[in-house]
């Protein structure tokens, strides 16, 4: 059973809608969201690079920390050879989906706007002015279809057309001869599943990072709501809203962490599989 509260349609099972707030033309909650994340994160390098010290401050010191830590495990995964090129994407990916998770988790984003009730105390927001960017499929599909752009852009550049090519379809470990010919047709059909396996990475990509935050702010929502939902009254619902979610904050912060993690992890793993027959040749 649906219900329809303004312009998203919400089923009772949820505590959010899936279809982000329009609050403008052309522009949702959590595009809203997105962008005033992204602005963060370019005042906080452009705090940290300004001025640059031999002996750093904290911001530069924390700065630099991060870009080298994240350069050291980039280069880990994907080799020397293709981790400047890859740096930019994997990094960049890591920190703008761990600073929107986080930034979902600050209170006020996804509880206040409008929904049903009166007065200051609201049963359930269902038109968040604010909205997590990353739980909006549309920004997670968004991400995961310009990595594998990237992606592309790099497997060309190390193989090539054409070594793309054999690198998919042709027999693995320098076999050649009858046995080559032999086992071409089984090394053609594993080409084959796994360029079906390429196409779908986005979709895979963009479902896990939203799946996992759209079902922790719907947990958020349902145990901010459990004191309406029970039947207490106006005072002790608050209350319960604000001590209830406590313990799930911690867990949604490591979720939150783990799910940038494992996009970026992702990322970096393709593109080691589909250089590495390049690589060993530098």
């Amino acid at each position: 059973m649906i219900f329809s509260s303004g312009t998203a349609e919400i089923s009772p099972l949820l505590a959010v809608s899936v279809a982000a707030e329009p609050l403008a033309a052309f522009l949702t909650n959590s595009i809203f969201v997105a962008a005033v994340v992204t602005g963060l994160i370019l005042l906080a390098a452009r705090k940290a690079t300004t001025n640059m010290q031999l002996v750093p401050h904290k911001a530069q010191n924390f700065f630099e920390f991060v870009v080298e830590f994240l350069y050291n495990q980039v280069e880990a995964i994907v080799g020397k050879h293709v981790a400047p090129r890859a740096f930019p994407l994997l990094a960049t990916i890591f920190i703008f989906i761990v600073s929107a998770n986080w930034f979902g988790l600050v209170p006020g984003v996804g509880t206040i706007g409008w929904g049903h009730g009166s007065g200051f105390f609201v049963d359930h927001v269902t038109r968040p002015v604010l909205r997590p960017a990353t739980a909006d499929l549309n920004m997670t599909l968004g991400i995961a279809i310009c990595a594998m752009f990237v992606w592309f852009w790099l497997t060309m550049r190390e193989l090539g057309p054409w070594g793309f090519v054999k690198h998919t379809f042709a027999p693995k470990g320098g076999m050649t001869g009858i046995v080559a010919l032999v086992l071409a047709p089984i090394f053609f059909f594993v080409g084959v599943i796994e360029l079906i396996s390429i196409a779908f990475r986005p979709v895979s990509l963009s479902l896990r990072l939203f799946g996992n935050l759209f079902a922790g702010e719907n947990l958020l929502h349902a145990m901010g709501d459990l004191g309406h939902t029970i039947g207490l009254g106006p005072v002790p619902a608050f209350i319960t809203s604000v001590l209830i979610p406590v313990p799930f904050y911690f867990l949604e912060i490591l979720v939150g962490l783990l799910q940038a993690i494992v996009f970026a992890l992702l990322c970096a793993v393709y593109i080691k599989l589909s250089t590495t027959h390049d690589e060993e040749h530098h």
